[in-house]
C-alpha cells in the first residue's frame, strides 16, 4: 500500500511538463483555466475577473474544447501537469 501511495505522490511531484495546447490559450485563458482547477466557482471566478458568471461558464466550454477535454478534473490534471496550480494566484 504505501508502494502505490509513493509512486502517486511520484506522479504528481514530477516537473510540469510544458504542453503546447496551455501555451496557445491566452493569459486570460490560463487565468480561468487555473481558477477553475482551483474548484473556485463561477461566480467567484467571475467576480474576481470582474466579468460576467456567463463569461466565466463561456471560458470553461471553449477550454474543455481548446483542450479536448471532457471534464473538470481533466481540466484539473491539464492545470497541474502544466504548472498552473503552482504558487499563489
Amino acid at each position: 500500500m504505501l508502494e502505490a501511495f509513493a509512486e502517486i505522490i511520484g506522479a504528481t511531484a514530477t516537473t510540469p511538463r510544458p504542453d503546447p495546447r496551455i501555451h496557445r490559450l491566452s493569459e486570460r485563458a490560463r487565468e480561468v483555466l487555473s481558477l477553475v482547477a482551483r474548484v473556485y466557482t463561477s461566480r467567484a471566478i467571475a467576480a474576481r475577473l470582474a466579468v460576467s458568471a456567463k463569461t466565466v461558464e463561456t471560458y470553461r466550454v471553449r477550454l474543455a474544447r481548446k483542450l479536448n477535454v471532457r471534464s473538470r478534473p481533466e481540466l484539473v490534471r491539464l492545470a497541474l501537469h502544466a504548472g498552473l496550480l503552482d504558487g499563489d494566484r
